[in-house]
């Protein structure tokens, strides 16, 4: 057990996000979306919520500027509702990337080959809408 990490995210978790490099994609799935079909690399974070994963996780990772939106959601099909973890999402984002302004909205397919191409997915059991969100990882450089 280390000092401050939140015990949510396992050492694989930990591991990964280390691994990864600069424009490197994670994606955190819900508990409906085919993370085992889609996934290069499985963490398995069964039981936790998306938000609470995102909010573990961005303590520790950078999202990327030298892209506009650092962030993408599943689009929405014409007359869904917008998602309310969409907006807690916004919320634990902007708490920690200040500059962030808002998503990339991808379409389904276009989501699933994505997350194919990703470095890793965090499969989480989050029931709510379109609770999938794709994180691009920047630089981090100590002052």
């Amino acid at each position: 057990m280390l000092k401050g990490i939140p015990s949510l995210l396992s050492p694989e978790l930990m591991k990964i996000m280390m691994e990864m490099g600069h424009g490197d994609e994670i994606v955190i799935a819900d508990a409906n979306f085919p993370a085992v079909a889609c996934a290069q690399r499985l963490v398995r974070c069964d039981g936790h919520a998306a938000a609470d994963m995102l909010g573990a996780m961005l303590r520790f990772l950078p999202l990327d500027y030298a892209v506009d939106k650092p962030a993408a959601v599943m689009a929405l099909l014409q007359g869904e509702p917008v998602p309310p973890v969409w907006e807690t999402y916004r919320q634990i984002i902007v708490s920690h990337e200040p500059r962030f302004s808002d998503f990339e909205y991808a379409e389904r397919f276009e989501f699933y080959e994505r997350t194919k191409r990703a470095f890793a997915v965090v499969a989480t059991g989050d029931q709510g809408f379109k609770a999938n969100l794709l994180l691009k990882k920047g630089v981090y450089r100590d002052k």
